[in-house]
């Protein structure tokens, strides 16, 4: 028997925190946030709320925000492609954390 190759440090986090963090639709779509959205609107946008499918962003500025909506198609096909077709109907952008978004 040969012994185990290491696992890299990241994919072992993703591991730990995909059996700890809740089953929502909200939470897997901000673990996927990130790969869906590119890193640099993750930097200035981060899902914050959902709602019977619509997925409210909280945007560090109105232009980010009026950004996303015009890349909305763009951003909601790959998203899907990371959680699946049902857990996100649409996105919503506003600004500010989003502490009070009605989605």
């Amino acid at each position: 028997m040969s012994p185990q190759a290491p696992k890299r440090l990241a994919d072992a986090l993703r591991a730990v925190r995909a059996e700890v963090e809740p089953a929502t639709p909200l939470a897997a779509v901000q673990s996927a946030w990130e790969r869906a959205a590119g890193p640099e609107i993750a930097a200035h946008a981060r899902p914050v709320a959902e709602r019977e499918g619509v997925v409210t962003v909280a945007c560090d500025a109105a232009t980010w925000a009026q950004e996303l909506d015009l890349l909305q198609s763009e951003l909601l096909a790959r998203l899907r492609d990371e959680v699946g077709e049902d857990k996100v109907s649409k996105l919503r952008f506003v600004v500010g954390d989003g502490r009070y978004a009605d989605a």
